[in-house]
């Protein structure tokens, strides 16, 4: 179940950054649903039932990905809300750095009542992102409402690019709760205040059941308890990173719900993320038979996991 909204990504393909009051080269221009819709993609393109529990607009751009959510059988547990989807400017350079401007539209906003109707019957993960937590209108009832998730229902949280905005409290109650964090190495040292990954691993995965750390283009470490495990990345060449986090996640969660298996389900995400980047926009997981070809190859060629426990 996924709790983020989604939205819709204008994507500007452009030479270079432009500088301040100037206008930037654009080579190409696409509109794609994007935000919490990446995830959900993902997960649905390993073999995982989803639902959105985050808000869903009416409007133009609520439409688009209402559209999209129903090619991809993608349920949704509550009704849809009197106002239009939010927006998110991608500026895409050519080595395929993405740079965001964007602003809520219904996903900003989650009433507790909202929550209370919502049929956790048959959900056994659910994912949260701090972008969530960074609305006004939606944080505080998302976090009571996560505080109070049986105990049987795994939760997931990405602190997102807006960690350091969130307020501390409500990043504190959601981390209680998480059984699981997943933040790249910049926000794993804002959470930790360590500079050093393979720590701010360890110290994330300390009283749950683990922890991600995502280090782009050379993999992942995974932690469970005291242990760092280093999982190699797949090396491609990248086109468009845009959504490659949002790929790991959404794969890592759906092979782990497979067969519960951390390592496994890391190792699957890997190789997911990277493929995602092959190919131009926000929303481009690989399908399931592609990737467990390559795990299939790498298997054989018995690569190692390189185990950083101390």
């Amino acid at each position: 179940m996924q709790m983020t909204g989604p939205v819709v990504d204008l994507v500007y393909a452009v030479s270079a950054l432009p500088q301040r009051g100037q206008e930037a080269h654009c080579t190409g221009f696409a509109m794609l649903p994007g935000g919490g819709f990446n995830a959900m993609a993902a997960a649905r393109a390993a073999g995982q039932r989803v639902v959105l529990a985050g808000s869903l607009g009416t409007g133009p751009m609520a439409d688009r990905v209402a559209a999209e959510l129903a090619r991809l059988e993608i349920g949704t547990a509550r009704a849809r809300v009197a106002q239009d989807q939010g927006c998110c400017t991608v500026l895409l350079e050519p080595d395929g750095e993405r740079t965001f401007i964007s602003f809520p539209g219904a996903e900003g906003t989650i009433r507790a009542d909202d929550l209370g109707a919502i049929d956790l019957d048959g959900v056994s993960h659910v994912l949260m992102s701090g972008y969530s937590l960074h609305y006004p209108q939606a944080a505080e009832a998302l976090v009571d409402w996560i505080a109070a998730l049986p105990a049987a229902v795994t939760l997931a949280f990405d602190p997102s690019p807006v960690v350091h905005l969130l307020d501390t409290s409500l990043l504190s109650r959601a981390m209680a709760r998480a059984d699981w964090i997943s933040a790249n190495a910049s926000e794993a040292t804002v959470l930790t205040g360590r500079g050093d990954a393979q720590q701010a691993a360890r110290d994330l995965a300390q009283g749950r059941q683990g922890a991600l750390v995502r280090m782009g283009s050379e993999g992942c470490l995974l932690a469970t308890g005291d242990t760092v495990k280093a999982i190699p990345p797949h090396r491609v060449t990248t086109v468009d990173t845009n959504g490659a986090g949002d790929t790991h996640i959404g794969s890592f969660l759906a092979e782990l719900s497979h067969h519960g298996d951390p390592l496994r389900a890391a190792r699957y995400a890997n190789v997911a993320a990277a493929l995602s980047t092959l190919e131009r926009g926000p929303a481009t997981p690989p399908d399931r038979s592609a990737v467990e070809a390559i795990l299939n190859d790498e298997k054989a060629d018995q690569r190692p996991t390189l185990n950083l426990e101390t």
